[in-house]
This record gives structure tokens, sequence and C-alpha cells, in this order.
């Protein structure tokens, strides 16, 4: 994933992708989840990580402040505080992108989802094998009553 995500975007596109990436890892951090179970805020505070994300991103594109704020639909003193880190979105954000700088850009939780599918797959395979097994058995008990009653 990092090769496709530039820490310093140019363009629209890799402007979303680092976006998306910072969004991401943030709220996939265990703390994050957390905060976000025990919120009762969940879909403010949601946006204003989105926000913070977004800010960051466009930041990282040499963006203005002006442009940020246009751009979102926020004030600047919004997309100010979230870039100086003044929010805990902000924060937040900030930090997954210094994880970013210093790791890669590596957002671990998504690495469950080939897990799931390899869990699935595994499940789809032995129920098949259950299925087959079953019949099989079903097939012998029939000979068996045959046998039986031939006796």
């Amino acid at each position: 994933m990092s090769s496709e995500i530039s820490l310093t975007p140019i363009g629209r596109e890799s402007i979303h992708k680092l976006e998306s990436a910072l969004l991401a890892g943030t709220l996939l951090r265990p703390e994050v989840l957390s905060m976000l179970k025990e919120s009762s805020e969940r879909l403010t505070w949601v946006d204003s990580l989105a926000v913070a994300a977004a800010a960051l991103a466009r930041e990282k594109a040499k963006m203005s402040i002006s442009q940020i704020a246009e751009e979102l639909g926020r004030s600047e003193a919004t997309i100010k505080n979230h870039l100086a880190g003044k929010t805990k979105a902000g924060q937040l954000v900030k930090e997954t992108y210094e994880k970013f700088a210093s790791k890669g850009v590596e957002i671990p939780s998504l690495s469950f989802i080939d897990e799931i599918e390899s869990l699935k797959k595994q499940l789809e395979e032995e129920r098949n094998r259950k299925l087959t097994l079953e019949k099989k058995l079903i097939n012998i008990k029939e000979k068996l009553q045959l046998l039986l009653t031939e006796i």
C-alpha cells in the first residue's frame, strides 16, 4: 500500500488516497476505536477525524489554509486548529501521518480482510466436505440396511 500513497501528494487522486489512508489509519487505531465505542457523539467524532485527515492531506499537497477551508466547507479557524493539533482529531491524524512517515503507510487492521477471506474459503471447503461425507454415510446406511434385510 505504501508504494501507492504519497505522503506529499500531487493532484486530486493522490490527495484522496492520502486522505483515505490517514482516516482509515486513524479510525482503526485501538485507542480511537475505544473512544468511538464510548462516545455518545460518534458521528461528530468521525466527521472531525475526516476533516482533519482531509485538511492534512491537502496541507501536504501545499494547498493554502483558505483553499483547504473553501474546499472542505469549514472555517479557516477550524482548519488551522486541526492542522496545529489543537483538536483531538487533529492530534490523532497528525500522529498517524508521523507514523506513516517513519514506518511507511501501513494500515494493519486491514490485513484481517485477507485472513477473513481465507477463513471463508476454508469454511466453504469444510461445508462441502461435510456434505460429501453425509451423502456417503447415507449411502453406506442404505447398503447396510439392504444387507441386513438379506440376512
